[in-house]
């Protein structure tokens, strides 16, 4: 599989179906609902399935009070092989109704990530990365039998391996990460304070209810304004809250109805993020191309005007044909910068400036100027 590590250009157009609503949520099956979607009609899947966590007995604390622990219906399959047909046919709708380009993450422990993994390879999914959730704040193992569980497992997949331009921001991440790799371990605190939800009764609403700042890597880092998000498993809406936040659109199903009316509020209650926090990083790459000869055609600059490094140590003619000249040499910028630094290469766009009342101004700032414009066009 060729992909570029920067997934698909930002700039590339996208399939929006105007008859879908912003945010919904759907009371129902999953796989039931997910089967009345159109196919290929979802960017980005995320799913935080049942965990089938085979809890026997209370969960207590040394002092022998109970544990608020995932005890819950949803939660419980008859033995393995019913967790994996449940498991195989909620991953192949959502197979179905992804985007060719699409992709999917999953979360899960220990308990049920390993099978979910094998199902997901069986079913033609392509893995792209493993990530670890590590929780700053886990909850102690009161037992002391066991390691504390601190971390819980994501996988993120293509929607088979031959895909092509699946969405990866790696210059968005890279430059929130003061311009580091973002690695595969991720710290974030469990779901705590103002944003857990409550019930009437004061307790949490709901046992599993994931942190907002974890969808929101999520999302950011592999999907695009206006794309649509499928949650199968909503619960009380931390993905569709930030899928609004972040604006996507968002399709999310539950089949408790006491979870799903607590998302619907809580996603209507989330206001989007202002559009110029929202625009798309355009990377040098992928910036439309600006020759130099397009600057004098916008009259940024004349020909006759001089060309000058940062300490006007250099000195090139600007041309009426876009080449520039020092002395009897001429060249592009690029060829000419290199020359008069006695260097094999050389990026004119940023070595070179022209004089202005205000001082020097960097030609790569016209340029700037040039894409601005074209970008609205």
């Amino acid at each position: 599989m060729v992909v570029s590590r920067r997934g698909a250009p930002s700039r590339a157009p996208r399939r929006v179906s105007e008859s879908v609503p912003p945010a919904r949520v759907l009371v129902g099956d999953c796989i039931t609902e997910i089967a009345k979607l159109p196919a290929e009609s979802v960017d980005l899947v995320f799913a935080d399935p049942p965990y089938n966590l085979q809890l026997q007995g209370d969960l207590k604390r040394p002092d022998d009070s109970r544990v608020d622990a995932v005890t819950d219906d949803w939660d419980k399959f008859a033995n393995f092989s019913a967790y994996d047909e449940f498991t195989k046919s909620w991953l192949s709708a959502c197979r179905r109704v992804l985007k060719p380009a699409g992709t999917i993450w999953v979360i899960g422990s220990y308990h049920n990530i390993f099978r979910v993994g094998a199902l997901m390879q069986d079913l033609g999914f392509w893995i792209l990365n493993d990530v670890i959730w590590r929780k700053s704040n886990p909850m102690p193992n009161f037992r002391g039998r066991r390691f504390t569980n601190a971390h819980e497992t994501l996988i993120w997949a293509s929607r088979e391996p031959s895909a092509k331009g699946y969405t990866f921001n790696y210059e968005v991440l890279k430059a929130g990460n003061e311009d580091i790799q973002v690695r595969s371990d991720w710290t974030i605190a469990l779901c705590t304070g103002e944003e857990r939800l409550k019930g009437s009764d004061g307790k949490k609403l709901h046992p599993t209810q994931k942190p907002e700042a974890l969808l929101a890597r999520v999302i950011l880092s592999s999907s695009r304004v206006d794309d649509l998000v499928l949650d199968p498993f909503c619960g009380t809406g931390t993905t569709g809250a930030m899928a609004k936040h972040l604006g996507r659109r968002f399709v999310g199903i539950e089949r408790d109805p006491v979870y799903a009316k607590a998302a619907e509020k809580r996603i209507a209650a989330m206001k989007p993020l202002e559009a110029p926090t929202l625009v798309p990083f355009v990377t040098a790459r992928e910036a439309p191309r600006v020759p130099f000869n397009a600057l004098i055609e916008r009259g940024l600059i004349t020909p006759g005007a001089n060309l000058v490094d940062g300490k006007k140590r250099h000195r090139a003619l600007v041309r009426a044909d876009g080449a520039v000249s020092l002395g009897d040499k001429v060249g592009s910028i690029h060829r000419i910068g290199a020359l008069a630094q006695g260097l094999d290469a050389c990026n004119g766009w940023t070595f070179w400036h022209v004089e202005t009342p205000k001082g020097l101004t960097l030609i790569d700032e016209l340029r700037a100027q040039v894409r601005a414009e074209m970008a609205s066009v």
